[in-house]
């Protein structure tokens, strides 16, 4: 059963892929939930508010945070690219987004990190959240930056933060990376929930994953938020396996966490 502690919730990115999974799931946490995005992507339905918002207007984005309680933030540019729109979106759009929290007294976010903050740690490494950010590309730079944006609104303003370090969250794994990766859509819920509900968050740094038998990293330092994943990528193990060639070990995608995000580029405006 979730506990529903929030009478107003925000939602932003919500007509991206994870908005559109969480955009039902999420009502069973709140008795309002809000949800905005970019450009317009239709009506509100039963119990929800919609706010459209470009992260990198301010107005806009304090807007779009008055009299909401707690902030899934999942908006912003969610691939490896030039860097200008990622600047505008995930750099410019988190620092609006903390300030207009701060503003109006909102006191819990769960940011959506990724895993390519750390996407050159090598897939023979298990790591936790204290080891340094290494950054496979801009895109995971900004990550790292709305990781640490986050911690210092915390220790100036008191606003409890929940940094996920999203791997992959789809139906189900695409290639043999992902069954190390994998976070399923109701996991992706679940831990949401428990960031939501558990009485002191603080500042963490959490990795998003399902309870996948390989894995690169260690959640122990997460404990105390209640996360208990409930899938598993071992189910598709089998299928994986059987559409997918052996990786080339040589290669870059297959030797660092990060995956095809650590040749992505070459970097530009």
């Amino acid at each position: 059963m979730t506990v529903k502690v929030h009478e107003k919730l925000l939602l932003t990115g919500a007509a991206g892929g994870l908005g559109q999974a969480l955009r039902e799931r999420l009502k069973a946490n709140c008795t309002v939930l809000r949800l905005s995005d970019r450009e317009d992507f239709g009506p509100a339905r039963a119990r929800e508010e919609v706010v459209l918002a470009d992260l990198a207007n301010a107005d806009a984005v304090d807007g779009m945070v008055k009299d909401v309680e707690a902030i899934v933030h999942l908006g912003g540019v969610s691939v490896e690219g030039p860097f200008m729109p990622i600047l505008q979106a995930n750099i410019l759009g988190v620092f609006n987004l903390y300030e207009a929290a701060r503003k109006h007294g909102v006191k819990r976010v769960i940011f959506a990190s990724s895993n390519h903050v750390t996407g050159f740690y090598r897939q023979s490494e298990t790591i936790t959240a204290d080891h340094p950010p290494r950054p496979d590309g801009m895109y995971g730079v900004s990550k790292a930056f709305g990781e640490d944006i986050s911690r210092l609104y915390f220790d100036r303003y008191g606003i409890e933060t929940a940094c996920i370090r999203i791997g992959s969250s789809f139906p189900e794994p695409k290639d043999r990376r992902m069954l190390a990766t994998w976070l399923s859509f109701d996991d992706l819920h679940r831990l949401i929930t428990a960031c939501l509900t558990t009485p002191v968050l603080g500042h963490s740094i959490v990795f998003g994953m399902s309870d996948n038998a390989v894995t690169w990293w260690d959640n122990s330092r997460a404990r105390h938020i209640g996360y208990v994943p409930q899938d598993s990528s071992d189910v598709f193990r089998d299928a994986v396996f059987a559409r997918t060639a052996s990786p080339d070990l040589a290669d870059p995608v297959a030797i660092y966490q990060g995956g095809g995000f650590v040749k992505a580029g070459p970097f530009g405006l």
